[in-house]
């Protein structure tokens, strides 16, 4: 079974119930997510062996953290106790012409305040095919953007494969701040992921012809794009997602894969959701995209793959993708009435 490391800061989410404001709530529905740990139950789902490393206060609140992952198989073992604080997210989900909020209360986590030395990446990658990360991680501060380094170094040495979501958060960095640590980091990703606006926000290379406001996108000026990050920094493959934002309720989703040996990219086939929960499709593509690779697919049966699990995820409560290797084969293949199965 192929052995997938992700690493990265999970919260505490909290929602007002429904659709209702910030200001309406008078509770909130309580999950787990971040990026990393995301990718880490779609993976375990999936069945391959995924282990999720980062750092948790060593009280109840962590340890319901950790138990949220180990409800969906993900290994915790490698999972560092002890800091101040779970980082916490509100997010009020839109509805038509209303867009989703997020408010961020994370600063001073357990895992921001982490050491260098705290990690022993040689245990960590022991019996390791791949090992993932964000954009999110570094730009947390700290020590992250050296631990990250080190962890890509590593894994670079051992011969693992290392994907990175580019995944740019303005409340987080600048532009200048994440070109610069990026840029660092990058040449040690084998496979790279962005959407439509974290290339020109990282390191400013623009898709030509494309108003993501409007949902009109260039799909060729993306094959630009995806060179020009391979050629730059060496990505093997880049794979960018593809939205159009229709509204906060609907919107188009597909994506493309290029890869840099043939210098050839794959676009997969589009589709309009009718939205549930978008938080998280991004990483439910990232982890259908590692899964597929490391399945030995080809270029467009893992970009099918990786579009149609993300599909499945933005129709799903929540950040954790729950989701089965047939249901995104299903959709994947066409089947995507969403009539009732008995």
């Amino acid at each position: 079974m192929k052995r997938v490391i992700t690493f990265g800061e999970i919260m505490m989410r909290l929602d007002p119930v429904g659709y209702r404001r910030f200001v309406q709530a008078d509770s909130f529905e309580v999950s787990y997510a971040g990026g990393e740990a995301n990718v880490a139950v779609s993976l375990a789902n999936y069945g391959l062996d995924a282990a999720f490393v980062t750092k948790v206060p060593a009280q109840e609140i962590g340890q319901s953290c950790v138990n949220s992952l180990r409800r969906y198989g993900v290994d915790t073992s490698l999972i560092l106790r002890g800091g101040p604080r779970l980082g916490i997210y509100f997010c009020e989900k839109g509805a038509s012409q209303r867009a989703s909020k997020v408010i961020y209360d994370r600063a001073g986590s357990s895992v921001a305040l982490s050491k260098a030395d705290e990690y022993d990446w040689d245990k960590i990658f022991e019996g390791v095919d791949w090992f993932h990360w964000t954009g999110i991680t570094p730009a947390l501060g700290g020590d992250l953007p050296e631990i990250c380094l080190q962890a890509c170094k590593k894994a670079h040495e051992k011969g693992i494969t290392v994907s990175c979501d580019l995944n740019y958060r303005k409340k987080l960095w600048t532009t200048d701040e994440a070109r610069e640590c990026m840029s660092k980091l990058v040449p040690y990703v084998d496979v790279c992921i962005a959407n439509e606006e974290d290339a020109k926000d990282v390191f400013g290379i623009e898709a030509e012809g494309t108003d993501i406001e409007a949902g009109k996108l260039n799909k060729e000026g993306y094959i630009s794009v995806a060179r020009k990050i391979s050629e730059a920094f060496g990505c093997k493959k880049v794979a960018i997602t593809l939205r159009g934002s229709l509204s906060a309720s609907v919107n188009d989703w597909a994506g493309m894969l290029y890869d840099h040996a043939s210098d050839k990219a794959v676009f997969s086939k589009n589709y309009r959701i009718q939205l549930v929960d978008r938080v998280g499709g991004g990483d439910s593509f990232g982890g259908g995209l590692i899964y597929s690779l490391i399945s030995g697919y080809d270029d467009q049966k893992a970009i099918e793959f990786a579009v149609a699990a993300s599909c499945l995820k933005q129709c799903i409560e929540k950040d954790f993708n729950q989701v089965t290797v047939a249901e995104v084969e299903g959709l994947a293949g066409g089947s995507g009435s969403g009539r009732v199965q008995r």
